[in-house]
């Protein structure tokens, strides 16, 4: 039998300052999923992340990826888009694809080049002439161009219009390689609740819940947010 899991999460703890933010996090990810990681701001999901993408180092536990401890290996197969843009914006888009071409062995720079295309972008344009929206677009281009094996992405939709929130969906639907699997950090959950194969809530630094997002809907007769906004009094 194939072994399916793509990520383990064991006994992870990280703590800032004496506060606990992550607390004996344990999580396992398949192939092909996309996954919600749904909580309020401050639940704990950036710093997650951070440690998925060996940014943060855990006190305890450990990450593995395909099997292996992360690091250099899992760099290489993970594509992050991170909470807030890290862009050089006096950088021209054209530069920033051959940046990206060239330190990402699995970067797709045709797919690239067709995506800033439908947006009518031209490569010319320098970042900082663009508006936030736009700069958001941008960014996530660069993160799903990449032919990863796992996409992380952090709060994707925060701070965008409703119109730009659908063009990031349907761009994430649409671009990731087959067999891969993704996972959206956020706590807009109504909008993103249409594509999600599997949902992980979590709540002061503890997952309090994992599930398939259909069985869960299923089972509670509710949306994924009505869940959500119940067991969190939002």
């Amino acid at each position: 039998m194939i072994n399916m899991e793509l990520l383990k999460i064991k006994k992870l703890s990280k703590s800032f300052d004496n506060k606990k933010i992550l607390d004996d996090i344990n999580l396992s990810i398949s192939k092909g999923k996309i996954i919600g990681l749904l909580g309020k701001n401050g639940a704990g999901k950036t710093t997650l992340i951070k440690l998925i993408n060996d940014l943060l180092t855990p006190d305890s536990g450990e990450i593995l990826f395909k099997g292996k401890t992360i690091g250099v290996y899992s760099k290489e197969h993970i594509s992050y888009l991170p909470e807030r843009t890290y862009l050089d914006k006096s950088m021209k888009i054209s530069e920033v694809i051959n940046y990206f071409s060239e330190f990402y062995n699995d970067f797709n720079k045709e797919r690239a080049y067709k995506l800033l295309e439908n947006l009518d972008l031209d490569l010319n344009s320098r970042i900082i002439k663009m508006s936030k929206g736009m700069q958001e677009k941008l960014q996530l281009i660069l993160v799903m161009s990449r032919d990863a094996d796992l996409y992380v992405l952090d709060e994707p939709l925060s701070g965008v219009d409703p119109a730009t929130r659908d063009y990031i969906l349907d761009t994430i639907l649409s671009n990731f390689k087959e067999g891969a699997s993704v996972i959206i950090s956020t706590h807009l959950i109504s909008d993103i609740e249409r594509i999600l194969d599997e949902v992980v809530f979590v709540d002061k630094g503890k997952i309090v819940l994992a599930s398939s997002a259909d069985e869960l809907r299923k089972k509670e007769k509710s949306s994924i947010d009505d869940i959500f906004r119940r067991m969190f009094k939002c």
